[in-house]
């Protein structure tokens, strides 16, 4: 759909009354505003009558130039199914007559771009983990500070059959008490707003943790996939009286939850990722620079792709998590993986990145997974060896040997890293989306880092 007389022609064929317009804050939230169908038209569009107070919006615009203007991209249009009556449409954000630089969605479409002049174009996918718990109670107060996390399915319930830690993997009912819940998320999905789901299934934490995986696009596609998947899972859970988290560590002794992005990069009709001549996985030598560039700035890109402090209580040994920054085929342990699925082909082979998860703004991470191979690629960074066992159960005196980097340890580490490692992203991020970007992030640190938690009560109390 591309004019605007097909839009209202669709609107009104839909029987539709009003339109939510939807964007992306800097630090990944959704938003939007519903308007009536009766105020949308051309001029109004051209106007720019679809204005809103971007110094209200994380990390938009100062208060001096705070007015902002949303313009709808036809192609996103979708019936909103939780919602008679009304539809969606997802927004690109201008100051004035001039994208707003700051709008992740622009970084995610420079970024599509950057690749298509040097005639390239990226397919990106993702396998997107949540949880869903039957009640959440938190306290935060000065005094208290405290949480209670319910599922009917993990082993605290009481209540037989329940799931015991890290022994929820592709459980069925019932056990897997929210199969048709997944089922549903996948039809609507697909349904309603054109997302290919090709597998739902239970994630291995007990407490009904799962993970949808639909066919991917370009980076821009892959943003509106992500947050579209994120929005319906918490409107149709929510309906159900149950609550869905994408919170990467909500529980403890258990898996997190990651968003392994899988990547390769195209020149038209050819993966340039695959190359049957190669021994290893028929992985061709711009594969492996690609890796490089994974492998170089895997530290500061922690900070895009790892961006809350709970991230990194997921990024510990022993959870599937990845902590090392080395390659491998189907080796779990590794951050870079190269999926094995049958023999390797053209269409299949791609570079699976482990460490994102999905607290994640999906448009700056994708984009920036991308930035950080590409450069790789133009520097022909060499990625080292693949390592080809469990690097959790390496002595520490062959990893130092061997030049393992591990991903840092925290969000500040992070942030630090990306601070003084930022030039490869400059194609498509600019200074002001990096500057402002670590500024919140470093606010947002600050303030969660500050609050005393119950375990270091339990620990200090009597110290």
């Amino acid at each position: 759909m591309q004019s605007f007389d097909e839009l209202l022609k669709q609107i009104e064929n839909d029987k539709i009354s009003w339109i939510a317009l939807q964007f992306t804050d800097l630090l990944g939230h959704l938003r939007q505003s519903l308007v009536q169908v009766k105020i949308l038209s051309p001029d109004t569009l051209e106007r720019g009558a679809i204005r809103f107070d971007g110094s209200s919006v994380d990390g938009f615009a100062k208060i001096e130039e705070s007015d902002l203007i949303l313009n709808p991209d036809f192609k996103t249009y979708a019936l909103i199914p939780w919602r008679n009556g009304v539809a969606r449409l997802i927004c690109d954000v201008y100051l004035q007559d001039h994208r707003l630089t700051r709008d992740p969605r622009y970084v995610a479409q420079k970024a599509d771009h950057y690749l298509a002049e040097q005639g390239l174009r990226s397919f990106a996918s993702a396998e997107l983990e949540f949880f869903v718990f039957d009640k959440v109670r938190v306290n935060v107060d000065s005094w208290r500070q405290s949480f209670e996390i319910y599922s009917s399915e993990g082993y605290s319930s009481r209540r037989a059959p329940f799931n015991r830690l890290k022994d929820g993997y592709y459980v069925p009912y019932p056990k897997d008490k929210y199969e048709d819940l997944m089922m549903e998320i996948g039809e609507v999905l697909s349904r309603n707003f054109g997302i290919e789901v090709e597998v739902v299934h239970h994630e291995v934490a007990a407490f009904s943790q799962h993970e949808v995986n639909f066919r991917g696009g370009n980076i821009e596609f892959l943003g509106d996939a992500i947050q579209t998947t994120k929005l319906s899972i918490k409107a149709l859970t929510h309906r159900r009286g149950v609550v869905a988290t994408f919170m990467p560590k909500p529980v403890y002794g258990d898996n997190g939850s990651g968003m392994h992005v899988h990547l390769s990069i195209w020149r038209g009709n050819e993966n340039i990722f695959y190359d049957p001549n190669e021994g290893y996985a028929c992985l061709s030598q711009v594969a492996r620079y690609f890796i490089g560039g994974l492998i170089e700035h895997g530290r500061a890109l922690s900070a895009i792709v790892s961006p809350t402090v709970n991230s990194y209580k997921r990024l510990v040994p022993g959870y599937e998590a990845p902590v090392y920054l080395v390659w491998s085929k189907s080796n779990r342990s590794a951050a870079i993986r190269i999926p094995m699925n049958g023999k390797p082909n053209a269409k299949s082979t791609r570079v699976e990145y482990r460490p994102p998860d999905p607290s994640a703004n999906p448009y700056l991470a994708i984009a920036a997974i991308v930035m950080a191979g590409l450069d790789g690629i133009k520097r022909k960074i060499d990625p080292g060896p693949p390592i080809n066992e469990n690097v959790y159960k390496m002595p520490s005196e062959k990893r130092r040997s061997l030049g393992i980097k591990e991903l840092p340890r925290t969000l500040d580490e992070a942030l630090d890293e990306l601070e003084s490692d930022n030039e490869w992203l400059k194609p498509v991020f600019s200074q002001d989306v990096i500057d402002t970007y670590i500024e919140l992030k470093r606010a947002e640190s600050l303030k969660i880092s500050s609050h005393p938690s119950p375990i270091e009560i339990y620990n200090y109390i009597d110290i």
